[in-house]
């Protein structure tokens, strides 16, 4: 098995995937170690030394900030932030969601400016080697001061208490602590505030969505290639010339791609009776490309905040300062994860159009993709079900971050909704599947009826593969199964590249 090695080097995207993907196990250099020991003595120190207020360490927390506390509270101090944090509620979030939020604490703990001890990040370390995932549920967080309720879940087993999820099952931590003889860790000063304080929560969902928003750019590019022979369509503005002079990267990605995946198409090659074709299909690389700038902008705002320090207070030893500030509001999160919402729900937008046309009975396909339209609804309906989930991403595409709402007795009067942005591009990102499902479904269809002329090598063997899941549809079925088969089939296509940072 794998070991990475967390040292003081940043970590990149491609880094994060191989760790993930190959299910690495982690663990802290000796120098990451040392650093954050170094903290700890340092914070130690300044407790002892001193009796001025430390917010958060020898403090009440929020509006209770003026509050000081008794130095023989202060390690249950910490706990009660904990408990009294977990106000989660609804859906639990994914396991591979859990899994990045625990690597994304670990990361930002080891960086040495939150003043916990080394116990308390090998057990976090230990949790996410063995696969032993605290519960975590979906709503609670307003995205400032961290993601504070969420993240109190991820720490409850800390300190023996919540759930977790081992071998797929649900747990309460007390049982599986017990099975690896471990006893709950007894918290520090200011360790909850370090637990609970950051972004984790909406940033292991950037994680997880810029991944796959990288795949899905990927699979409209290649999924639309089909539409495109399917409608006999132009390649003229896939022409290098027209994309190199207007001067957006991912328009010529998007065109470079298109031109690779029909090379060598009969249907490509064939006289075209249409001068011009319809947008949604003329000026995929303008749009796909502009979605893909997008991603790769919102990738350096999502790698920055992978490593980055979003607790407070900071704690810098070699400045001798602690400092309170806001490193934990979620703004520049908020607004990339709009951005986000905006450029991935318009890939199932303009995927629907190009499923509009094909089933409308133009360019020689017949009305609906069925020979016997009337007696057979054929393609009708999954261009209304494509049509119904475009519809509801332009309302999850509305920006959170544009919202907010006063909290902490006033304290806290401004706050990012970033946790609700990342919820809704989670749920975007799958139903921009759906939609291309259907796509490839009525592309594949439409495709039939171009024989005997053949599409490229890509193509053909794509669709071929395609052919094993799904059917040519000659007369009415059950439509669901099939658009359900489709999703199964994009999303088990071994993409290598995809990620063009």
């Amino acid at each position: 098995m794998t070991t990475h090695i967390i040292g003081s080097k940043d970590l990149d995207l491609k880094q994060i995937k191989k760790i993930l993907d190959g299910n690495h196990k982690i663990k802290l250099s000796k120098t990451q170690v040392k650093i954050v020991n170094d903290s700890r003595i340092y914070l130690d120190k300044k407790i002892n030394s001193s009796e001025d207020p430390i917010y958060g360490v020898n403090t009440g927390f929020g509006s209770l900030h003026n509050i000081k506390i008794d130095s023989k509270q202060l390690n249950k101090l910490q706990e009660n932030l904990i408990v009294s944090h977990a106000c989660g509620v609804g859906d639990k979030i994914p396991s591979s969601i859990i899994k990045i939020m625990l690597l994304l604490k670990i990361i930002s703990l080891s960086k040495g400016y939150s003043g916990v001890s080394v116990k308390t990040v090998q057990r976090l370390i230990f949790f996410y080697n063995k696969n032993i995932l605290p519960v975590v549920y979906s709503y609670g967080s307003l995205g400032a001061s961290g993601d504070l309720a969420p993240l109190a879940h991820l720490s409850l087993p800390i300190i023996g208490k919540g759930e977790v999820i081992f071998d797929e099952k649900v747990y309460p931590t007390s049982k599986i602590l017990k099975k690896f003889k471990l006893k709950p860790i007894k918290l520090l000063s200011k360790e909850g505030l370090a637990l609970l304080n950051g972004t984790q929560f909406m940033c292991a969902y950037a994680v997880s969505s810029i991944l796959e928003s990288y795949k899905i750019s990927y699979l409209a590019d290649l999924i639309s290639t089909i539409s495109l022979e399917s409608f006999d369509c132009k390649y003229d503005p896939f022409d290098k010339i027209i994309n190199n002079v207007r001067k957006h990267k991912g328009q010529l990605i998007v065109s470079n791609r298109i031109n690779k995946f029909s090379k060598g198409s009969e249907i490509r090659k064939a006289k075209k009776s249409n001068l011009q074709d319809p947008y949604s299909f003329r000026c995929i690389p303008q749009v796909h490309g502009a979605s893909l700038d997008t991603i790769r902008y919102a990738s350096t705002v999502i790698t920055d905040e992978i490593n980055s320090v979003t607790d407070n207070p900071i704690i810098s030893v070699k400045e001798n300062k602690i400092i309170s500030g806001g490193n934990f509001h979620g703004q520049p999160l908020a607004y990339v994860l709009d951005f986000l919402k905006i450029s991935i729900a318009e890939m199932a937008n303009i995927s629907e159009r190009r499923i509009f046309n094909l089933i409308s009975g133009k360019r020689g396909l017949p009305t609906f993709l069925t020979t016997d339209s009337g007696f057979n609804s054929g393609f009708m309906i999954p261009q209304y079900t494509a049509a119904s989930i475009v519809s509801i991403n332009k309302q999850y595409a509305t920006p959170a971050s544009i919202d907010s709402i006063t909290s902490s007795n006033g304290q806290e009067d401004h706050v990012s909704m970033g946790a609700n942005s990342a919820l809704q591009l989670h749920k975007i990102i799958e139903n921009v599947k759906y939609v291309l499902a259907i796509e490839m479904f009525t592309a594949a269809q439409a495709l039939d009826f171009k024989k005997p002329l053949s599409s490229s090598k890509t193509i053909e063997k794509l669709v071929g593969s395609y052919r094993k899941e799904v059917k040519f549809i000659k007369n009415d079925e059950v439509m669901h199964n099939y658009i359900v088969s489709s999703v199964r089939f994009i999303e088990s296509l071994n993409i290598k590249d995809s990620l063009i940072v």
